[in-house]
């Protein structure tokens, strides 16, 4: 890859819910990034052709929160979307792109924390992105949910969850997370305990046993679907 290539900005809205397996991911193919941590103050990007893609990570908020970062972040959305820098959203990141494209973001019936079945949309733009699977276990963690936006393709669905991806192009907003690895997911299950409690009566839910069970074995499946989606999503960074 060349030196030359503009970065990949990666906006953190929280510690704990940083890039995860997609910085791994980045690395392995000499992709360059830099990390914009809104918590810990860095202002977002002036203009979204600053840098080949724009990555917005998951976060306890709420879109429809009054933070504010939240107007300009999606500002930076619909920008991106114009000048075709492909942006990519996870969880909170995939609600600010359906924001941004216009769709709602509203309560889910229940919540989804831990692993899931989640079930791929028939279709051309579902086979682009996550090739032929027809299924395979995401891990969730979110209260809301968005609508599809009008010029977007729901691509993934999950029993509990109808909306759990969509693309647009070369954009993708994901309402489960593909980027995790095993020392987040720990992290999640046990500092999460009273949010966890709070939920149990939900059917989506697992306690923090049930999530850090054959984590390797879960892992290994999940990356391999990551390195399809965010293969695909590489080859189309801006140059």
């Amino acid at each position: 890859m060349s030196s030359a290539m503009k970065s990949v900005a990666v906006m953190r809205h929280v510690e704990s819910e940083g890039p995860g397996y997609f910085a791994t991911f980045l690395a392995r193919h000499e992709i360059p990034w830099r990390l914009i941590a809104l918590d810990r103050g860095n202002a977002l990007p002036v203009s979204a052709n600053d840098h080949s893609g724009l990555v917005f990570m998951g976060g306890p908020m709420s879109v429809n929160d009054d933070l504010p970062w939240i107007r300009h972040a999606l500002h930076l959305i619909r920008q991106a979307v114009v000048e075709g820098v492909p942006v990519l959203g996870h969880c909170l990141g995939g609600q600010l792109m359906a924001k941004a494209l216009g769709a709602e973001i509203t309560r889910n019936a229940v919540a989804e924390l831990g692993w899931g079945r989640v079930t791929l949309a028939q279709g051309a733009v579902a086979r682009e992105w996550f090739g032929d699977l027809a299924a395979f276990d995401a891990f969730h963690w979110h209260g809301e949910t968005f609508a599809i936006p009008g010029a977007a393709n729901l691509i993934l669905s999950s029993p509990h969850c109808v909306n759990q991806a969509f693309a647009m192009g070369p954009h993708l907003a994901l309402q489960c997370h593909i980027e995790m690895t095993e020392d987040m997911v720990r992290d999640w299950a046990t500092t999460n305990a009273d949010e966890v409690a709070a939920a149990s009566a939900s059917p989506a839910v697992l306690s923090a046993e049930q999530m850090c069970m054959r984590l390797p074995e879960r892992l290994a499946a999940l990356q391999k679907v990551a390195d399809s989606v965010y293969g695909k999503w590489i080859g189309q960074l801006k140059k």
